[in-house]
C-alpha cells in the first residue's frame, strides 16, 4: 500500500462575482478526458501550492493572481491505480483577467449547487459540499 507515488496537484475554486465558480474540462488525449474538474496542477518541486496555482491558472486560463488572494479551503486525498493525489483546493475571488481556455479546454461558470450535474473525478467530487457551504 505505501509503494505508490504521491503526487501533490494544487487547485482553485476561482470564484466571480455572481458566486459562480470556474470548472475546465479535461481535453480528449488525457487521462479522464471530458471530466470537469477545478483549474490547478502539478506542483514542481521547490515550488509551493500557491506558486503552482498562480503558474498554472496563468499558463492555462490566462487568469492573472497573487498568493494573498489564495485561502486554502480543504482538500482531497485520494488513490487512484497508479499514484496517490493529494490535493489542496484554495478559494479565490480577486483575480485579473478574463477565463479562457488557453489549452484548448472547455470552460464553465457553475453555481456550486449545480456541480453534482458535471462529472467530474473522484477527488474532486467530495469538495463538492465544502463549497455549497461557503458560497
Amino acid at each position: 500500500m505505501g509503494d505508490k507515488k504521491i503526487l501533490l496537484v494544487a487547485a482553485c475554486a476561482l470564484v466571480d462575482a455572481d458566486g459562480r465558480v470556474l470548472l475546465t474540462q479535461r481535453p480528449e488525449g488525457k487521462k479522464l478526458a471530458g471530466l470537469w474538474e477545478f483549474p490547478g496542477g502539478k506542483v514542481e518541486p521547490g515550488e509551493t501550492p500557491e506558486a503552482a496555482l498562480i503558474r498554472e491558472l496563468s499558463e492555462e486560463i490566462g487568469i492573472i493572481t497573487r498568493e494573498p488572494c489564495l485561502a486554502p479551503l480543504t482538500f482531497a486525498s485520494h488513490s487512484y491505480d497508479e499514484f496517490h493525489l493529494l490535493m489542496p483546493l484554495f478559494v479565490c475571488r480577486r483575480f485579473e483577467g478574463t477565463a479562457r481556455g488557453l489549452e484548448g479546454q472547455a470552460l464553465k461558470w457553475v453555481r456550486p449547487r449545480d456541480m453534482r450535474d458535471y462529472p467530474m473525478p473522484p477527488a474532486d467530487e467530495p469538495l463538492i459540499p465544502y463549497l455549497i457551504d461557503l458560497l
